[in-house]
């Protein structure tokens, strides 16, 4: 006897018909974005000098060798923030860097060129591995502090 079409693309659908479920779940949304395993400190220090990476950014209370020439930036990273960029916002940066150009490059550049103006950011996909990206990223990450709220006092409740 034939099972009809509906049981048989059942087991299917169950996955799809679960999905908003999940996305409910306070634990399935707790990480924000895009995750990989974690990387190590150390390697992510030596990645980020070993692609060169210092040559264009400084890393808070972090001491890199002297840059081989003039930088078009120099894009401090870490240190005290008031929003600490996420995991995933560090990943997106360093694999996407056009997704978002620094203000401060664009203010540097001849009022001609700023429309439509690229990250001077290379490519570094073909060259850096996963291993690399993550190490970076841990490296980094660990750099971050958030800053206390400047001096403003909201009570709960006014008298």
């Amino acid at each position: 006897m034939k099972k009809p079409l509906s049981i048989v693309l059942l087991p299917a659908f169950i996955p799809v018909l679960l999905l908003p479920l999940s996305c409910q779940d306070p634990a399935a949304r707790m990480g924000k974005g895009f995750r990989l395993t974690v990387g190590d400190e150390t390697r992510g220090k030596e990645a980020f000098t070993g692609l060169k990476c210092h040559q264009c950014h400084s890393v808070a209370g972090m001491d890199f060798p002297k840059p081989d020439g003039v930088a078009p930036i120099n894009y401090p990273l870490g240190g005290e923030v008031r929003r600490v960029k996420s995991y995933g916002e560090l990943v997106t940066a360093i694999i996407q860097p056009q997704h978002v150009v620094s203000p401060e490059y664009v203010r540097k550049l001849e009022e001609s060129q700023r429309e439509g103006s690229s990250s001077p950011m290379p490519d570094y996909n073909a060259q850096m591995t996963v291993a690399q990206l993550t190490d970076i990223v841990t490296f980094l990450h660990a750099h971050y502090q958030k800053a206390p709220s400047p001096g403003v006092n909201h009570p709960y409740y006014l008298p």
